[in-house]
């Protein structure tokens, strides 16, 4: 901490906002980046996977034995993560072998292969699939392993030309032995490829059928799945696929067999997503539709399947089921199946992230709060008693450098709800100068299928403490809320994300909470299109920093993206076919000549998502009109920056280019150099 800083105890002097000094410097929160992701249980331990900023980025494997002892499984430079649908997914398994101690497979980064390995031997992980020439090597996510079949099952994901669309996924069986890992041919399909997504299977306790989630373009999987049904061979094999349930309307995210061979599956039939049972013998006699565990409730016991194999429910062995469920925040309850009673945890955490695990009458997850990082936490449902067990949130800094977020409801246009959280400035030694107001920076989350969590982000706080305050929106198109907010963005992309940021800037500047001449905005991914498109469709802002965006939407929906999302601009704006002209009218490439504030401009050079052309394309249209920008491009990277030098310097230049745009002086970043 740097001496300059006054104690927490002093007074508050007055400074002009944006100058304080602050201990959340960028590399403080670059190496808070990320969180936990993926918890399971292998035998009496607890597994998850964790960020390695500073170690290239990488996702390490991480145990927690009966004992309590953490220990990193595998060493750098092993990467459990995968590439399925560029998003990836559940990219590891693991079961307890009698005597032998546990196994694992996982998918390496580096090569996408499917790998097997027993930590607690001699020998270093050894490969399960081949390597492939085409489109950046065979692919797998959310594995199970069936030690009785000798076989992982897990998605298979293809490619079959070099195109971004030449790819098929499929249910695979992968031998354990080992005897893929040079032959194809040794892998089972287990489905045909008749829809263009799916999930892994789930295998019902008796061995005898399973189930999957499958959906098709031009869909997502928040717009319309099916759950596909099979009987289980001797052999193995699929027979009699059939649909189960879902539909194109209707949205069901996850999928788990109960023992008594019913099928328990989330689904937004009624607007919200809700834990469902059904009865597949019944459904095929056409009766006993689907029931929903705890009606009655508007809220969110789901959310959008952004990568394969997320979970937000998972039963424990005493029939309860323990549920991630709410309304904006979220919170971890045990629903009693048979009542619908639903008890929740007790606890700080309002951000839980989509990931369940149990062991016995115990409940494992991953959640934060307004005031600790993401850290892995442990349910007695015997006691009620909940703790943290792994990634244990500490605190770098004096707490009163947090932010102190407040969940607010604003009234946009046409007088429709608004959901946002708001982080005043706060630094425990200085407040602003009497007669001076804030400037306040827009955030614009990704997705835009998603939403902003409750919980402690130090890149929040590298703003805040220093006197710059922050309002991340969850604007019309946001998850949290029901099926009918999610909806508000349909064909309207760019306007409603749009006008609810600016509805939000607005209102805190009116209220005297910002001030209106030094408003920003920011946003990476579908978060830096809403940026570019304020930019270039409103004159509210004073600057903005926009990373990885899409800029341009003709070329984005022709080609210039990954299959997953090559045709989520059919809803988001509307059929390229039947109304060109709405993609580019409202592309900020096509508006750059209404540009008139600066901007930095960040990118991945390895982003197959929203490829650098996009950003090439615009900064073009803008040369020569005297704009100042910076465009900073970063080697390595794809979508969404996770090495500790790129996080440090997108941090420090869009600091900088605050300061330099609001006139403030004595910050301690370098300059950042912006040319017109």
């Amino acid at each position: 901490m740097a001496s300059s800083l006054p104690s927490t105890s002093a007074t508050p002097v007055p400074a002009p906002y944006g100058s304080w000094p602050s201990p959340v410097d960028a590399a403080l929160a670059a190496s808070h980046d990320g969180r936990p992701e993926y918890v399971g249980t292998v035998g009496d331990e607890v597994w998850w996977t964790e960020p390695r900023p500073a170690e290239g980025g990488r996702r390490a494997l991480v145990r927690r034995s009966a004992e309590g002892e953490i220990t990193t499984v595998l060493p750098a430079p092993w990467n459990a993560r995968s590439r399925v649908v560029e998003y990836g997914g559940q990219p590891w398994a693991g079961v307890a072998r009698d005597g032998g101690g546990p196994l694992v497979v996982f998918v390496h980064f580096d090569d996408q292969r499917l790998y097997a390995y027993a930590p607690d031997g001699p020998d270093a992980p050894w490969p399960l699939t081949p390597l492939s020439a085409v489109g950046g090597g065979l692919r797998w996510a959310d594995p199970r392993i069936h030690p009785d079949r000798g076989e992982v099952w897990c998605v298979l994901e293809e490619f079959t030309g070099e195109g971004p669309a030449d790819v098929r996924r499929v249910v695979a069986a992968v031998p354990l032995d080992g005897s893929a890992a040079t032959d194809r041919a040794a892998v089972r399909e287990l489905s045909d490829d008749r829809h263009r997504f799916v999930t892994g299977p789930r295998l019902s306790h008796d061995g005898q059928r399973a189930a999957w989630i499958a959906w098709d373009h031009p869909r997502m999987p928040w717009d319309g799945t099916v759950v596909m049904l099979a009987e289980v061979t001797h052999e193995g094999a699929f027979t009699g696929v059939r649909p189960l349930v879902g539909g194109v309307d209707e949205s069901v995210c996850q999928v788990e067999w109960d023992r008594d061979g019913s099928l328990l599956f989330v689904s937004d039939v009624d607007d919200w997503w809700q834990v469902r049972r059904v009865r597949p013998d019944a459904v095929a006699e056409g009766s006993a539709p689907a029931v929903p565990l705890c009606p009655g409730r508007d809220e969110e016991f789901g959310g959008p399947l952004w990568k394969i194999g997320l979970r937000w429910f998972q039963q424990l062995d005493n029939g309860l089921i323990a549920v991630l469920h709410g309304r904006g925040t979220t919170r971890l309850g045990v629903l009693d199946p048979e009542s619908g009673e639903l008890v929740d945890a007790a606890g700080p955490w309002t951000a839980w992230a989509e990931t369940l695990a149990v062991q016995g009458d115990r409940v494992i997850g991953v959640a934060a709060s307004p005031y600790t990082g993401y850290e892995v936490v442990e349910l007695d449902t015997a006691t009620g008693r909940a703790r943290t067990i792994g990634a244990p949130h500490t605190d770098p800094v004096d707490p009163a450098y947090y932010p102190r977020p407040e969940e607010r409801t604003f009234t946009g246009p046409r007088g429709r709800d608004v959901h946002a959280l708001v982080h005043p400035p706060r630094n425990p030694g200085h407040t602003g100068p009497e007669g001076e107001l804030p400037p306040y920076v827009v955030w614009a989350h990704g997705g835009p299928t998603s939403r902003v969590p409750l919980a402690l982000d130090l890149e929040v706080a590298y703003f805040t403490s220093r006197g710059i305050g922050v309002v991340e929106v969850n604007y019309g198109g946001s998850t949290g809320y029901g099926r009918a907010y999610r909806e508000r963005l349909r064909e309207q992309w760019g306007v409603v994300d749009v006008e609810d940021c600016a509805a939000v800037a607005e209102a805190l500047a009116a209220e005297g909470s910002a001030d209106r001449e030094r408003l920003a905005i920011r946003g990476g991914s579908a978060g830096g299109w809403t940026t570019a498109a304020s930019l270039t469709g409103t004159d509210l802002y004073a600057c903005g920093a926009i990373s990885y965006p899409i800029l341009d939407l003709t070329g984005w929906a022709a080609g210039e993206t990954h299959d997953f999302e090559s045709q989520y601009l059919e809803s988001l704006v509307g059929p390229l076919a039947e109304v060109p002209d709405r993609y580019r009218d409202r592309s900020p490439l096509t508006r750059a000549d209404r540009l008139r504030v600066p901007f930095l401009l960040l990118q991945g050079l390895d982003d197959v998502i929203c490829p650098p052309v996009q950003c090439e394309r615009f900064l073009a249209a803008i040369e020569g009109r005297g704009i100042p920008h910076a465009y900073l491009a970063f080697a390595g990277e794809s979508h969404g920056f996770r090495l500790m030098s790129t996080l440090i310097r997108s941090l420090e230049a869009e600091l900088s280019l605050y300061a330099q745009t609001f006139g403030i002086d004595g910050v301690d970043v370098p300059v950042l150099e912006l040319t017109r």
